[in-house]
């Protein structure tokens, strides 16, 4: 139903991080991680302590990250400060000169006058988290797609099926007032004639 870009952020004064591989957060936020300084990360980065922000474990953000940075959903190092109010993210973010944090790209949106964004390097090179990147899958691994789910004996419902065709056809307003990534409208179009093979219509 829409799209979202999982965006790794930084304290505005961290003029020494523009890009991150997912190899590096890897090496950042895997379980057992010694990580404890921005040189561990890269040898030319300044030995500055790293102080780590993020979602908790009931976070499906959480799940997400960790799937796909360390391989294994809730796979993570645990000496971070968790919080499921990504709004204490963003302070803690802002307010440490070592910080980093990952969370929703609409928070981003939101505190980009103080935070910034770290382009992903997923293997084609540096990649910004925006709407259009997230849309058109050059934001390698952290773009993520949010579902709805029906069950199968529910679509039969006209009132389910008159629902789901709603939501779609009113996505990209729905989206950007959730305050997330709109789909594309192939992506949309891609989903209606899945609602109509799966409903008969």
């Amino acid at each position: 139903m829409a799209n979202d870009a999982l965006t790794v952020v930084v304290n505005n004064a961290n003029d020494w991080v523009t890009c991150l591989t997912v190899e590096e957060l890897n090496a950042i936020w895997k379980p057992g991680s010694t990580v404890s300084t921005w040189q561990d990360v890269r040898a030319e980065f300044p030995d500055q302590p790293i102080k780590l922000f993020g979602p908790g474990t009931d976070s499906g953000t959480f799940d997400y990250f960790t799937e796909v940075v360390n391989g294994e959903g809730g796979a993570s190092r645990t000496d971070y400060q968790a919080s499921e109010d990504d709004n204490v993210i963003v302070q803690g973010v802002r307010g440490t000169d070592g910080g980093m944090a990952y969370f929703g790209f609409s928070y981003f949106e939101e505190n980009q006058d103080s935070l910034k964004a770290v382009e992903i390097d997923g293997g084609d090179g540096c990649v910004a988290p925006s709407v259009e990147s997230a849309q058109g899958g050059e934001y390698v691994p952290l773009a993520r797609p949010l579902f709805v789910y029906a069950k199968t004996d529910a679509l039969e419902r006209e009132e389910v099926e008159d629902f789901l065709r709603y939501m779609l056809e009113n996505e990209t307003d729905i989206a950007e007032r959730a305050q997330y990534v709109p789909l594309n409208q192939m992506q949309i179009d891609e989903n209606l004639a899945k609602l109509d093979d799966a409903t008969g219509s």
